[in-house]
C-alpha cells in the first residue's frame, strides 16, 4: 500500500499548528492532537478496506499467439466480498510486444464472475510467458493506494502469422480468393490428368477436342485436364545475416517464413508433399517431406522459433545438403536477399549447383531502401553521388539476376510486402504450365 496525496495533505496541515508555536503556546499541544487524529483515520482506513486477496484473477489465452498481429487476452475475475470493488489492473504480457486496452479499470461486484478483454501484439516469434497480473485501489476513505499482484505464469508459443493461413482458407471458402490476387481453386491447364469434358471455348488447343463427343453432340466439345499432383516442393530458407535486415520493423527472413508458410498451405491443399530447410553457415532446421492440408500445423510447429543468425551464409553447403538430403526432381524454392554484387555472386554459383535435378525458383527479396536512395531527386551534391551509387548497385544486381534466368532458373525480384502473393501466383504458374 501507498499513502494517497490526500493523506499527505492531511498530515501537511496538521504541522500548521506547530508553526505557530512561536505565536500560540497551546498550538504545540494541538498539532500532536490533530497528527494523532489523522493517523488514527489513516488507520481506521486501512482497516475498513475490503482486501484485494478476496478476488480472484484468471488469464484466458491461447497457447499459440501470431507475431505481428493482434491476439485477444481475456482476464476473469471473481469477487469473493461482500462489496462493489472498483480496480486498476495492468498485466505483464510477452516482451518486447505492443498491447492495446491496457492498464485498465473495472468494478467487480460480489460473487459474480466478469472479464476484460485485450489484447497483445508479439513482436517476436518463440516460446515466451505471460508473467504477472497487477491490482490496484483505492481505500475505503481514499487515503491509501492498496496493490497487490498475481503471479499467473503462462507459457505461449509465438507462431509465424498464422492468422493469414486461416484467412487465406477463409477466403478460399467464400470463393474471394482473387481479392488477395490467390487462386486456390483446382489448378486447369496442360496437364495429364483427364477431367471432363466441356463446351469448346476460344482459346482452346485444337488437339484438347474431343472429336467423338463433338459428334455425337454436334458441337465442339474439349477435354479438360488438371495439373498433376503429388509433386514436391522444397524450401530453402536463408537464416544468414542478410535476412537480418528489416523492413517497416519486419525482418526479411520473417517476411520469408510467412511467405513459405503460406505457399506450404498451398501446396498442401493441391496434394503436392513440402519440405524445408533452413541454413546459415549450417542447417539450423531440416523439416522432412510433409503432405497432406493438416500438415500445415505440424510444419509451423517445426519451424516457429527460427531466428536468422548474423553469420555468412555458406550457399555451398545449402546445395550440398539439398543433394544430399533430396535426389528425387522438385520445385526447390530458395528465399533470400542479396546484400551486393559479390554476396549475389556466390549465391549464384550454388543456384546454378541446384538446377540439376530440380527446378530452381529464387526469390529474391528486393533492398528497400536502396531502392527508394535511388528513386530520390538529389538536392546537395553528396546527395547525388549516394543516389549515383545506389543506381549502380541496382544495375549491377540486375543484371546477375538477368543472367541467372538466362541460365535457366527462375527468378522471383519482389518487394519484402509482395512476396507471399508474387510467390504463390508464381507456383500456380508452373504448375499450369507443367514446368516440374
Amino acid at each position: 500500500m501507498m499513502p494517497r496525496l490526500s493523506l499527505l495533505f492531511l498530515f501537511a496541515a496538521a504541522m500548521v499548528p506547530f508553526a505557530l508555536g512561536t505565536v500560540w503556546p497551546e498550538a504545540g499541544q494541538l498539532g500532536i492532537l490533530v497528527c494523532l487524529g489523522v493517523f488514527l483515520l489513516s488507520l481506521v482506513d486501512l482497516v475498513v478496506t475490503p482486501s484485494l486477496l478476496a478476488i480472484e484473477v484468471n488469464r484466458d489465452v491461447n497457447e499459440v499467439l501470431s507475431v505481428g498481429t493482434p491476439n485477444s487476452v481475456k482476464l476473469w475475475f471473481i469477487n469473493r466480498g461482500s462489496v462493489p470493488l472498483k480496480i486498476h489492473v495492468h498485466d505483464e504480457p510477452p516482451m518486447p510486444c505492443s498491447y492495446t486496452d491496457l492498464p485498465f479499470d473495472i468494478e467487480l461486484f460480489p460473487n459474480k464472475h466478469q472479464y476484460s478483454i485485450y489484447h497483445v501484439e508479439p513482436h517476436h516469434r518463440g516460446k515466451n510467458r505471460f508473467r504477472r497480473v497487477f491490482l490496484q485501489m483505492k481505500s475505503r476513505l481514499g487515503l491509501w493506494t492498496v496493490y497487490d499482484e498475481r503471479d499467473i505464469h503462462q507459457v505461449v508459443r509465438i507462431y509465424p502469422d498464422i492468422k493469414a493461413v486461416h484467412g487465406v482458407e477463409l477466403m478460399a471458402r467464400r470463393n474471394r480468393l482473387a481479392e488477395t490476387g490467390i487462386k486456390m481453386s483446382r489448378l486447369r491447364g496442360r496437364g495429364t490428368e483427364f477431367d471432363r469434358l466441356r463446351e469448346y471455348r476460344r482459346g482452346d488447343e485444337f488437339r484438347s477436342i474431343d472429336w467423338k463427343a463433338t459428334s455425337r453432340h454436334q458441337e465442339l466439345i474439349s477435354r479438360e485436364y488438371v495439373v498433376e499432383k503429388n509433386q514436391n516442393i522444397i524450401f530453402l530458407l536463408d537464416c544468414g545475416r542478410s535476412m537480418c535486415n528489416a523492413d517497416e520493423g519486419v525482418t526479411h527472413f520473417d517476411r520469408a517464413l510467412n511467405a513459405a508458410i503460406l505457399l506450404s498451405y498451398v501446396a498442401l491443399r493441391q496434394g503436392d508433399t513440402v519440405s524445408l530447410m533452413a541454413c546459415s553457415n549450417k542447417v539450423e532446421r531440416w523439416v522432412p517431406p510433409v503432405r497432406g492440408a493438416g500438415s500445415i500445423q505440424k510444419l509451423i510447429r517445426q519451424v516457429y522459433d527460427l531466428d536468422p543468425v548474423y553469420e555468412a551464409s555458406d550457399y555451398r553447403l545449402m546445395s550440398e545438403q539439398l543433394q544430399l538430403r533430396y535426389r528425387k526432381r522438385s520445385l526447390v524454392v530458395v528465399l533470400t536477399h542479396a546484400l551486393d554484387e559479390v554476396h549475389l555472386s556466390h549465391l549464384s554459383d550454388a543456384l546454378r549447383m541446384m538446377r540439376w535435378p530440380h527446378l530452381v525458383l529464387s526469390a529474391f527479396l528486393r533492398n528497400v531502401p536502396l531502392q527508394e536512395r535511388m528513386n530520390a531527386i538529389p538536392e546537395t551534391d553528396r546527395e547525388a553521388f549516394q543516389i549515383a551509387a545506389a543506381a549502380d548497385i541496382m544495375a549491377t544486381q540486375t543484371t546477375q539476376i538477368a543472367a541467372l534466368q538466362k541460365s535457366g532458373l527462375l527468378i522471383l525480384d519482389t518487394l519484402p510486402e509482395n512476396l507471399s502473393v508474387n510467390l504463390i501466383s508464381r507456383y500456380l504458374d508452373i504448375k499450369a504450365r507443367q514446368l516440374l
